[in-house]
């Protein structure tokens, strides 16, 4: 990740929720600052750390790890959720659909994608339920992005055996299509 970027999202979340200013504690020593809570949650993220490695490596105490990842996640929806996640406006289907058409994809929109990845560390008691056809747990992330990586969809979990065709029937993607729920767009097909 860039520096750039990821001051952006140090100094939007520590300006969003005051839990990541750095304060002095009763003693009159410093806590935490913004930089190090947000590094840790970043760390756990990209490495799938488990809340007790971040005490054993970095000691900074399990209480305050999960405190850190809850608001953090918390923050990151309140602030970039309505610039990031959002549903393509009508100006935005014609924009995707003239771009995809320019790109000899005429009525493509974006791109779907439903990745799986296997849960090293899924708790046993789980396991049985996030296993799918490979037999060991896996989490499946379904995103649509468009050309400039922009998210318009994200579908995030589900346990059980999943398929391609099983993630695609329980989308809320889909089932806002299949319901009507899309903005307005002018199409061809075999040209009608």
């Amino acid at each position: 990740m860039y520096r750039s970027l990821f001051l952006r999202v140090v100094n939007a979340v520590e300006s969003h929720d005051n839990y990541f200013q750095q304060r002095r504690d009763t003693t009159n020593r410093l806590g935490l600052s913004s930089l190090q809570k947000i590094t840790l949650v970043f760390w756990m993220l990209a490495y799938r750390v488990p809340v007790d490695a971040a005490d054993k490596y970095i000691k900074i105490g399990e209480s305050t790890t999960i405190e850190s990842m809850k608001r953090f996640c918390r923050a990151i929806v309140e602030i970039f959720s309505g610039q990031y996640l959002w549903s393509p406006t009508p100006n935005d289907v014609a924009r995707l659909l003239y771009i995809g058409e320019k790109r000899g994809f005429p009525g493509m929109l974006g791109s779907l994608d439903c990745m799986h990845w296997k849960w090293k560390n899924c708790p046993t008691a789980w396991a049985g339920q996030y296993a799918g056809h490979s037999g060991s747990p896996t989490i499946i992330l379904e995103a649509v992005a468009d050309y400039d990586f922009w998210i318009l969809h994200a579908y995030f979990g589900m346990p059980g055996t999943n398929n391609d065709i099983s993630v695609l029937e329980s989308s809320h993607l889909f089932s806002n299509l299949v319901q009507g729920i899309a903005p307005p767009a002018q199409y061809v097909i075999q040209g009608k």
